[in-house]
Formats: structure tokens, C-alpha cells, sequence
């Protein structure tokens, strides 16, 4: 079964994008998964084609509808969808590779692009969806934030990647960050490969690469290290 992923937008033209490119492009030939992207104004019901109101209690900016976009996700969605139901928005969970596995893993997902202020609260708990954000700052819209989501999923669907090992040894799979990488040629403007690399030795190697991994973690991103043991409290 393919993965489905369906895309609610005011901007359906932003899709599939970098999408149709590269890996991911090639699996959308493939069939290995799908895209559809939903018009949300297609379902407003005024002339104008609004899906946007003033926040309730004032304030700046706009809020879209309820009503509009639960008719969009009605529709968008097969009797019994078993698909994980998200939002883009920058107050969400912080999107990780674990969720990442955990969704490559299942059907597909349904993805509500939002805008403007944000989605009325109501439809969120109506439809039960799960604000995702991929990470602390603000876009203009859902789309960019859904095409790097979807972008981490596909490249774990199988057959997509051509090695598969290759999702398995990055950053953020074991907790660290990747470990640095070499290639030809052997030295470039007076930098060598770490001689360690060429020694044809697999178990040094790999204790390298875990030290190195475990180094820049420390470095750039400690947040992701376990807290340190502070023993039992009397």
C-alpha cells in the first residue's frame, strides 16, 4: 500500500514542489506515495470565498473558520481514515525522527497547511489534530513547514533511499548528532583524512566516529544528552 498523504492549502500550487524532485520525486513516479492537495476556499460558502474572520475578543490579524475547514477535512477524509490528522503550527509539539519513524511507518497522513493568526481552537479539538512544529520561529504558512515533514517521512518509506542503512547512521537516530564525513581527496588545502579513517581497522573506526558523534552533540545540541546521574536523595 502506497503512502497517502493529503495536503489541505490555500496554495495547492506550492506542492508537490521540491516534492517532485530527487528521491522524493522519484518515488511520487513510482507510486510508492501519493500526494493530493485540497483548495480549502473551495469550500467557503460566501461569495467571496472567505475562510478567514476577525479573532473573537479582538486583536490583530485573522483567524480561519471552523466551519470552512471542517468541511475540507469532511471531505478529504475516507470513513474510518486511519491516517494521522496534523497541523502546521509554530505552537506544536517540536516535530522529531521519532515521530518521523513513527509516521513513515503507518498509512499516510492528512496535513492542515495553516495561515494568517491561526485555526480556530474548536475545529482543532473537533477534528483532533496534532499541532506539529518544526522548530522555534515563524513562517508565513503550514506549506513550507508540511513539505519539510513530508520531506523527513518519504525518504524512510521503503525503496525510496538506495541504501537503507543510510537513514539509520544519522543525526538524531541514536539520540546524537552525525559524526563528521571524508571523502577523496586525501588532502585538500593542507587538511588530511583522519588517518584513523583509512586504517582499515572497522572497530577503531566506529569508536571514532561514536567519540566524534558524541563530541559535537556536547558541543552543538547538549540538550539531547541524558542529564547526569545525581544520585539518590536521602
Amino acid at each position: 500500500m502506497s503512502f497517502h498523504a493529503t495536503v489541505l492549502t490555500l496554495y495547492p500550487e506550492m506542492f508537490p514542489g521540491p516534492l517532485g524532485l530527487s528521491l522524493a520525486g522519484r518515488a511520487l513516479d513510482e507510486g510508492i506515495w501519493k500526494l493530493k492537495t485540497v483548495q480549502i476556499r473551495n469550500f467557503a460558502v460566501d461569495r467571496h470565498r472567505s475562510v478567514d474572520d476577525t479573532p473573537a475578543g479582538g486583536g490583530a490579524g485573522m483567524v480561519m473558520r471552523a466551519d470552512v475547514l471542517a468541511r475540507a477535512i469532511d471531505h478529504s477524509l475516507e470513513k474510518d481514515d486511519p491516517r494521522p490528522r496534523l497541523l502546521m503550527s509554530p505552537r506544536g509539539k517540536t516535530l522529531t525522527q521519532k515521530r518521523v519513524r513513527e509516521l513513515a511507518a503507518g498509512p499516510g497522513v492528512l496535513i492542515l497547511c495553516g495561515r494568517f493568526e491561526g485555526v480556530d481552537q474548536r475545529l482543532i479539538e473537533a477534528r483532533r489534530l496534532e499541532e506539529i512544529s518544526i522548530g522555534d520561529y515563524i513562517l508565513s504558512g503550514g506549506e513550507p513547514a508540511a513539505l519539510v515533514l513530508l520531506d523527513a517521512v518519504i525518504r524512510l518509506l521503503p525503496g525510496v533511499m538506495g541504501n537503507e542503512n543510510s537513514g539509520i547512521t544519522e543525526s538524531f537516530e541514536h539520540g546524537l548528532l552525525e559524526h563528521p564525513h571524508y571523502t577523496r581527496p586525501q588532502e585538500f588545502e593542507g587538511r588530511r583524512i583522519p588517518e584513523v579513517l583509512t586504517s582499515g581497522n572497522h572497530a577503531h573506526i566506529e569508536a571514532w566516529r561514536r567519540q566524534e558523534a558524541e563530541r559535537l552533540t556536547r558541543e552543538r545540541r547538549p540538550d539531547l544528552l541524558p542529564e547526569p546521574d545525581q544520585g539518590q536523595t536521602k
